[in-house]
């Protein structure tokens, strides 16, 4: 190319001419290469076409072992993260000391050999927000799985749920800002500001806080609960209503006493999966809920979870030879078993009500 705004001295004018005739020559190389393969390829398939060949049993095998080929791919990424994590955690635990990182209750790493990194108090911001964040998105999603499974008529849930669906393709930055901008600054005009807000009160002092960030979360959530609880719904047999109108049942009492406890194993199953989706979330409680590690019951105050500490501790410019950067391994193991036990509960729960309605 042309360099702009400095004289090419000639070594590097030389070092480029080198380098566009070594690529030029790699081109040509590669072309050669691919045309030679493309022949090879040619002929061996034109020595396998005869009457006799049973073309259908190799692609058979081809795509059968390229199917599996992904999945050992799969399960070997999954190892392979489990045990990235699981090295760094133990090189972790070397140089820190257990018992304050399982049952210690302050987190403050300042990266000069005397921290506390205790995982209790971000436990604690994690499990709030994500508390409230299912608050807000189960009642929501399981009440719209019912209108839309039971109530809506055809043309009403093929436009409605779409629309409800979009929620779930909206980015997490996207939530963020808005849980940042728009639903932190109304629970301050609510809560805050003393004499100025609408209560006339001083409980909170920010637009950073666990309620903030669980709101927002708990919207983001609800096409997770309702896309799943209604495909729940839809599964219960059709008997079943049936059996529930004979017996003279209106059409909210089977849905109360028949189709809901039928559903419910399922209904919990969609809870787990969405609780796991929230304690894994990061960018909503980046921007909504603070970064302030501690142990509070007031919803109003900022908080930190998890996910925020491990974005936090492996940012800038990191020594992977202090506890204080080796920490984010053992809080990712930590977070990853987990959701991976709720995701096992969650698939068990399902699996058991499927065998039992199928």
């Amino acid at each position: 190319g042309v360099a702009l705004g400095s004289d090419v001295t000639t070594p590097v004018l030389a070092a480029a001419q080198r380098y566009r005739a070594l690529n030029a020559t790699g081109y040509g190389m590669m072309a050669l290469a691919v045309l030679a393969l493309a022949a090879v390829a040619f002929i061996a398939g034109l020595r396998m076409v005869r009457s006799g060949f049973r073309a259908r049993n190799v692609v058979e095998r081809a795509v059968l072992a390229l199917l599996i080929l992904a999945a050992v791919l799969a399960i070997l990424t999954t190892f392979g993260i489990v045990l990235s994590m699981v090295f760094e955690s133990i090189n972790f635990f070397r140089l820190h000391p257990w018992q304050d990182f399982f049952l210690g209750g302050t987190w403050a790493p300042n990266f000069r050999g005397d921290s506390d990194l205790s995982i209790l108090p971000l436990l604690w911001g994690t499990l709030y927000i994500s508390a409230i964040a299912l608050l807000v998105a189960v009642p929501i999603g399981l009440f719209a799985a019912i209108y839309l499974s039971e109530y809506a008529s055809p043309r009403v849930r093929a436009a409605a749920k779409p629309l409800l669906e979009i929620l779930a393709g909206i980015p997490t930055i996207v939530y963020g800002l808005f849980a940042l901008l728009t639903v932190g600054p109304f629970l301050v005009s609510i809560f805050g500001r003393g004499e100025d807000g609408a209560l006339g009160v001083d409980w909170m002092s920010g637009a950073t806080s666990v309620l903030t960030a669980g709101l927002v979360m708990g919207i983001m959530l609800i096409p997770f609960v309702s896309s799943l609880s209604d495909d729940i719904i839809n599964a219960v047999p059709q008997s079943l209503r049936d059996g529930s109108y004979g017996l003279g049942a209106t059409h909210s009492e089977t849905i109360r006493q028949v189709i809901l406890p039928a559903a419910l194993p399922g209904i919990v199953g969609a809870v787990l999966l969405a609780a796991s989706r929230a304690i894994g979330e990061t960018m909503i409680v980046v921007l909504g809920a603070g970064a302030i590690a501690r142990v509070s019951g007031n919803p109003l105050e900022a908080m930190t979870t998890i996910t925020t500490r491990i974005v936090s501790q492996l940012t800038g410019d990191t020594d992977f030879s202090s506890p204080e950067t080796l920490v984010a391994f053992a809080l990712g193991l930590t977070l990853f078993v987990l959701t991976l036990g709720l995701n096992v509960l969650a698939l068990y729960i399902v699996r058991k009500y499927r065998e039992q309605y199928e």
